[in-house]
């Protein structure tokens, strides 16, 4: 199993999803937030919203995510985990065109890292954290 203490800072990062059903607005329709994490921090890095009708970001939308976590700690991780379970072709592409390995894998081994961002996301803004 996966824990922050296997990382060094800016080592890996993690894309996930921090709600788990669509958080509706009467403005804007339903969307999904995406968070960008540090695995040895768990400092979440950046995130992004994303129309719910749409699987991932548009190609734009994910370059600028990567790019707003590279300004953080002004380099790329030699890793990024995806859970296998979210869309992410156009994201997956991205990473891998700035030299970033990816790796898909069941959200369940990622647990440790995004359980806490996915409660707290809950409680502050509903969309279902955590089922």
């Amino acid at each position: 199993m996966l824990h922050p203490s296997q990382f060094k800072v800016n080592e890996a990062w993690i894309v996930f999803k921090l709600n788990t059903v669509p958080i509706q607005t009467e403005q804007d329709g339903d969307f999904n937030m995406l968070a960008l994490m540090d695995a040895a921090s768990c400092f979440i890095l950046t995130s992004a919203s994303v129309r719910a009708m749409q699987a991932e970001p548009a190609q734009a939308e994910a370059k600028r995510f990567l790019h707003e976590g590279y300004a953080q700690g002004r380099r790329w991780p030699g890793t990024l985990f995806i859970p296998a379970e979210q869309a992410a072709e156009v994201l997956v592409a991205e990473a891998e065109q700035v030299g970033i390995d990816v790796v898909r894998l069941p959200e369940g081994q990622l647990s440790v890292f995004i359980r806490e961002a996915q409660q707290s996301f809950r409680e502050q803004f509903g969309g279902g954290g955590l089922q």
